[in-house]
């Protein structure tokens, strides 16, 4: 090599002015031997200027002192050394002013010895731009990690450090799987190795629950988003990191609300059915008894009232206040007589002979009625299920609850409204029934009967089934309205709910399970039947008054009457009695023997005997699920003259079963 006297030669000269970092060639001495361009505008010095002079002039004076020691240990091992390998560093203008900077070594052999070059570049620019960079990864609101396709972590924010617990120099170089719960740790490389391989973006939550490990080993959930990187070093996978334990707690804590709200609700549900039944067993055994002295009541009023009007009708006149008493006596009883009938129906005591029907059918017979119940400020809408389910029912029943429906609704809209009744099937899912006390999973027809009335408070609501609760001021209604239509669809194994608020009207959603059979059967026609006879009927009844009213009916009508207190008593008079004995008329509650096994007892002594029962309560002893067994009939209590001699009559008339 041919050596200049400024230690550089026309060529060599131009290749390091073209070089774009500052260039400085330092003898084993510590002098400087070659500058280039862009050293001299780095540092501010013209080459004249630095040639000859110690390196120190370029290194600042806190370095200064230590910098020899480095140079010859440099000298000691003369490698290359890259840019960015050695630890951080700082050069010194001219002017006294430091810029940190990055330095690559190298040494080279001259006539002169040993010259080592270094390339200083002013990474003033990168470090501001780093500092923002790390400005905007510690001011993210989650952990962010960096990670090289090694595993290896080259990226940490503040917020890495207080969730995980470890400093960032802790981290840096550090493999990833330190943060992964051991139990994840051996698979997760391969997880690793895939995201690489596929480096798409993978938001926030749209990977499976996942857990990370803090420095303490304690774990928690966490949700992870991957994105990929292209820098300097290769591809980095940038993960955010969401601790969600909190999230997860409130979540968990929500759930916990919700359920024991739907279980409170449940409950309450299940406590009104349960008050409502025990409403309705008291409501049973009062009608039961109260029935028996209405029988007794209605028919000596009426015995009384055939006197007392024969002898007005004579002219004799100090007779008609009399038969005006008898007359607000027998109002009286009769309208006791619907309240007993209203609390067997809300009791579900009321025994009832249903047939198969369509909704649209008891609908259609009724409306005219209605209109009329509601009043001409009331208009009244239908709209019929096309292709309806039938169902099982008392049609006479049914009649009686849009009755008490459109009665209720009226009321609630004196400046007149809308009522619509209409009717639609549905089927109710396992999951709804499981959720709601009294609804059953399966086929239904939907009833629902909807006014723009004033509306219910919930707390009216939660009462409105309820016997003798009502709104209405005191000598307006019984409270039994409701409290009928509840006992009637229930007893129908149906459903009723009300929905309503103040202002917004009330909607009484009924359903009642749809049966398979299509066939509908029609109503029964009535025939003119003759009531008057001359058989025998053995009557069988513990209360004396109603033994002898029954009798004394009997007996002015044609019939002859044998009495029994008791079923033990009519079972010697069937025994033992010469001539034959066309019927048997027995009370079903009796103390001792009740009135069905009478019957069976009676049967096995003369089997060609006819049944009649009567009773204000016969629930529990002649029903099943308040349906009457297929051959039984039924004389309910209290019954006038004119119903005991139908029923017994059309008994009487009817073939014997074989």
């Amino acid at each position: 090599m041919v050596e200049l006297e400024d230690g550089r030669d026309g060529f060599a000269s131009g290749l390091l002015d073209a070089a774009p970092d500052a260039i400085v060639g330092v003898h084993a001495d510590g002098l400087i031997a070659l500058v280039n361009a862009q050293a001299e505008r780095l540092f501010g010095y013209t080459r004249e200027e630095l040639l000859g002079q110690p390196v120190e002039i370029l290194i600042p004076e806190s370095a200064r002192a230590l910098h020899p020691r480095h140079r010859a240990g440099y000298l000691h091992e003369p490698r290359p050394r890259p840019m960015g390998l050695g630890m951080e560093l700082a050069g010194r203008r001219s002017d006294g002013s430091e810029f940190p900077a990055e330095i690559s070594l190298a040494a080279i052999q001259t006539v002169g010895g040993v010259l080592i070059t270094a390339a200083v570049r002013d990474v003033t620019d990168r470090k501001r731009a780093e500092a923002k960079f790390r400005g905007l990864l510690d001011s993210a609101p989650d952990a962010i990690v960096g990670v090289l396709p090694s595993g290896r972590i080259t990226l940490v924010n503040v917020q890495a450090e207080r969730l995980f617990g470890y400093s960032r120099e802790e981290l840096l170089g550090e493999s990833v799987e330190i943060l992964v719960p051991e139990a994840a740790r051996g698979i997760h490389p391969a997880h690793r190795t895939r995201y690489f391989a596929d480096p798409r973006p993978r938001p926030m939550g749209a990977q499976m629950q996942l857990a990370a490990r803090r420095r303490d080993g304690s774990e928690f959930p966490a949700e992870i988003s991957l994105s990929a990187l292209e820098t300097e070093d290769g591809l980095l996978v940038s993960a955010a990191i969401r601790d969600v334990t909190e999230r997860l707690e409130a979540q968990a804590e929500r759930e916990r609300l919700r359920a024991q709200a739907e279980r409170k609700r449940i409950e309450a549900q299940l406590h009104q059915s349960q008050r409502l039944e025990s409403l309705g067993q008291l409501a049973g055994g009062v009608a039961h008894d109260f029935n028996n002295l209405l029988g007794v009541i209605i028919n000596y009023t009426a015995f009384i009232s055939e006197v007392v009007t024969a002898a007005a009708d004579r002219g004799e006149e100090s007779w008609e206040p009399v038969r005006r008493d008898i007359d607000q006596v027998q109002r009286a009883a009769e309208r006791a007589t619907q309240l007993t009938h209203q609390l067997l129906a809300f009791g579900r005591r009321e025994v009832v002979q249903p047939r198969v029907l369509h909704l649209n059918d008891v609908v259609h017979d009724i409306e005219d009625m209605l209109r009329r119940t509601l009043g001409e400020h009331v208009e009244l809408i239908t709209v019929a299920a096309s292709e309806p389910w039938a169902v099982f029912a008392d049609a006479g029943q049914l009649e009686q609850v849009l009755v008490n429906l459109a009665v209720n609704a009226r009321d609630a809209m004196p400046g007149g409204g809308k009522l619509t009744i209409d009717t639609s099937n549905i089927e109710i899912q396992e999951d709804l029934a499981a959720g709601r006390p009294g609804i059953k999973a399966g086929r239904h027809v939907h009833l629902r009967i909807s006014d723009s009335g004033s509306g219910m408070s919930p707390e009216t609501v939660s009462r409105a089934f309820e016997p003798f609760f009502t709104t209405k001021r005191k000598g307006e209604g019984s409270g039994l309205g409701l409290a009928t239509v509840y006992g009637i669809i229930t007893q129908a194994g149906g459903h009723a709910e009300i929905f309503s608020d103040v202002g917004l009207g009330t909607t009484v959603s009924i359903l009642l399970p749809a049966v398979e059979s299509v066939t509908v059967i029609p109503e029964p026609a009535s025939e003119t039947v003759v009531l008057t006879g001359g058989e025998t009927i053995l009557v069988v009844e513990d209360e004396r008054a109603m033994r002898e009213v029954t009798r004394r009916l009997l007996i002015r009508n044609g019939y002859k009457v044998i009495i029994a207190a008791d079923g033990q008593r009519a079972v010697e008079i069937a025994t033992s009695h010469p001539a034959p004995i066309d019927l048997l008329l027995t009370d079903v509650v009796m103390p001792q023997v009740l009135g069905r096994t009478v019957a069976e007892l009676v049967c096995r002594q003369r089997p060609n005997v006819r049944v009649l029962f009567m009773s204000g309560y016969a629930y529990a002893v002649l029903a099943h699920n308040g349906t009457l067994d297929p051959g039984l009939m039924l004389l309910p209590k209290p019954f006038s003259e004119q119903e005991l001699l139908a029923r017994v009559r059309e008994v009487l008339d009817s073939p014997i079963e074989p």
